[in-house]
């Protein structure tokens, strides 16, 4: 219910955004945190690294977002994998890279996974749990953040998501 509420907030706040300095590479160690009991669960090594990046956004959605996608690298990922979180910073580009050693996504599967209730594997999906809204939410706060998305994956061998930011985000 709350992923379905936060979308439908993110639907109706297109022009709404409160926007604020944010430190990228703390608030992806800050977002690794609480996910680090489930990461540690399934013997998976989450690590956070790059430099320090600030860039105009929305702290709360920022931190939707990074949560979704290492919640997602964590779920999906193979006993003893690895999440790796990076930040790079460009001239006038801030770099969010999330990438697993996880179950990976069919090239066939690839383009929808960023549509509302979209799932690659249904069987996979009742033992992970979930909505199928987290990617949803990721791309509605990409597009809110004039960002990108792209997605690279390789099946059995895992799947990276970046996420390009401009420094002067228009939005």
């Amino acid at each position: 219910i709350g992923d379905i509420i936060r979308l439908s907030q993110l639907d109706e706040a297109k022009n709404e955004i409160r926007q604020e300095d944010v430190e990228l590479l703390a608030l992806a160690k800050e977002c690794a945190e609480p996910l680090e009991p489930a990461a540690r669960e399934k013997g998976i090594r989450l690590e956070v690294v790059g430099e320090e990046s600030t860039l105009r956004g929305n702290r709360t959605q920022l931190w939707d977002l990074m949560y979704n996608l290492i919640d997602n690298a964590i779920r999906y990922n193979k006993e003893n994998g690895e999440v790796h979180i990076g930040i790079k910073a460009q001239s006038d580009q801030v770099l969010l890279t999330v990438a697993d050693s996880g179950i990976g996504i069919a090239e066939e599967h690839q383009p929808r996974i960023f549509e509302r209730f979209y799932r690659v594997d249904k069987s996979h999906s009742k033992m992970t749990g979930g909505t199928g809204l987290g990617l949803a939410i990721v791309k509605h706060i990409v597009l809110h953040h004039h960002a990108e998305i792209s997605l690279k994956s390789t099946v059995g061998k895992g799947t990276e998501i970046t996420v390009v930011f401009q420094k002067a985000n228009p939005a």
